[in-house]
């Protein structure tokens, strides 16, 4: 059994979509909406790249395990730090939906889709 569990696990891993590349997503908080960019470099589990939208510019950190993905950034629009946070699923190769939290100022949902 515990093999099989292995087994299982492990090809999960290595069949897991690679999201490279860029990304546009469609935001909608409790304090409006927008239209980020995102450009994603993935190797094995972790996830990097650069966020681009109305809030400035940011590299990103992040995982994907799975179908799931999730990454921050730091940014400081007003002179103070928030951590913005995206928790996601991926529906397919080219799509995530999710969540988003800006550092708790406020929370929301996304749609991603690859360019």
């Amino acid at each position: 059994m515990k093999r099989l569990l292995l087994l299982l696990a492990t090809a999960a891993t290595l069949f897991a979509a690679d999201i490279t590349g860029n990304w546009e997503f469609a935001v909608d908080t409790d304090m409006g909406s927008g239209t980020p960019t995102f450009k994603f470099k993935q190797e094995g589990t972790k996830l990097t790249g650069d966020y681009s939208g109305q809030l400035g510019s940011a590299p990103i950190t992040g995982t994907v395990q799975g179908d799931k993905v999730e990454f921050t950034f730091e940014i400081a629009p007003s002179g103070e730090k928030l951590v913005v946070k995206y928790m996601g699923t991926l529906e397919g190769e080219n799509k995530i939906k999710g969540s988003v939290d800006l550092g708790g100022q406020a929370k929301g949902t996304f749609t991603g889709t690859k360019k």
